[in-house]
């Protein structure tokens, strides 16, 4: 019976994602969106990280075909977020779980991304897994100021140091607009959330200590921070630490607006497991964004969403319901990704 109650339950978020965040077109808007692409390796075996499962001899039996499939799929999807809102693909799109530089140049010259001149931020992890996160961007409308790969230093009960990826900072200029961006993917969950819940906190800190030095030297900042968090909206490392107050008193004003809290009090999720649901994949937006703090001619923010058409949905079997994704058991399944992309449209 439970199980039967968490699929209807995911089949009333599929719906109300639908309706709820609708699809009205605003020419003079621009989408930012963040997706975790669940794995892009290639198949090529690097000695320096624990890839070899996304080989033909690996686990999955990762074939060069299954690859160019995986690609394109990729680029499909990308290609199509927001689109209904501003008839355009995002301006804007932060990545995780990418493996290198080259998988990612193989994504931006798909045939559905390669009309629109992505251009890319990304460096090589320490992460164990040899995953990564990264930004493409559209060079005709945004242009990169500065950026930097943030380290997160963690390590083990014995001192050992844990490996896990950068959080991207950029700043740069969209259409004449500056604005300030964080790409994250944090620790995951491995070992049950409360033992792994350190990790998240510390690299929400490590956010927020970058993000009040932006707002030490421009109090009105536009600021974004996007990712998969691991964590969902009302947990510690986001409501409280990520999005706090800006000056830590109980009263003041948080830092950021989430517009996934919403969306998760109504049952809204970007991955389901175990027949639980979670929306660990969110956009934070600073209050410089929302249209009463916005001067006329500026970026404000208009509406945000999940992506879900049914094509990505699992719509029989055992999870049913689920994203679907493109490894499961040990096989590569042909999916597309065991994450929905979330997204935010700007207007001016």
């Amino acid at each position: 019976m439970r199980k039967q109650n968490i699929h209807n339950l995911i089949w009333f978020c599929i719906l109300i994602s639908f309706c709820n965040y609708g699809q009205i077109k605003n020419s003079s808007s621009e989408i930012i969106a963040f997706y975790n692409v669940e794995n892009l390796f290639d198949t090529i075996d690097d000695p320096d990280t624990f890839d070899e499962n996304y080989t033909l001899k690996g686990l999955y039996n990762y074939s060069s075909e299954n690859y160019k499939e995986k690609i394109e799929k990729t680029a499909q999807v990308i290609s199509e977020i927001g689109a209904s809102l501003s008839n355009k693909e995002p301006v804007l799109v932060g990545l995780a779980e990418i493996e290198n530089n080259s998988v990612l140049q193989d994504l931006i010259l798909s045939k559905k991304l390669e009309n629109v001149k992505y251009e890319v931020i990304h460096k090589d992890s320490p992460d164990h897994r040899g995953i990564d996160v990264a930004l493409l961007y559209r060079p005709n409308i945004f242009f990169p100021v500065n950026y930097e790969f943030l380290e997160l230093k963690l390590w083990n009960e014995l001192g050992e140091r844990l490996y896990t990826r950068d959080v991207l900072y950029v700043q740069g200029v969209l259409d004449g607009d500056e604005i300030h961006l964080f790409v994250n993917h944090w620790p995951s969950r491995r070992g049950g959330k409360t033992k792994s819940q350190p990790k998240r906190i510390k690299a929400a800190y490590l956010v927020n200590q970058k993000v009040h030095e932006i707002l030490a030297q421009e109090s009105e900042a536009k600021i974004l921070v996007l990712g998969d968090f691991n964590d969902d909206p009302f947990d510690q490392s986001i409501k409280a630490i990520l999005s706090g107050n800006k000056d830590h008193r109980k009263n003041s004003e948080p830092l950021f607006f989430n517009p996934m809290q919403s969306m998760f009090k109504k049952g809204m999720n970007t991955l389901a497991y175990r027949d639980g649901i979670n929306l660990f994949d969110q956009i934070l937006i600073s209050k410089s964004l929302l249209k009463s703090s916005c001067s006329s001619d500026g970026y404000h923010y208009v509406r945000s969403g999940i992506y879900n058409p049914l094509y990505l949905i699992n719509m029989t079997g055992r999870f049913s319901g689920y994203p679907k994704r493109s490894f499961s058991g040990q096989k590569y399944d042909g999916g597309y990704s065991d994450h929905f992309p979330v997204y935010i449209e700007l207007a001016k």
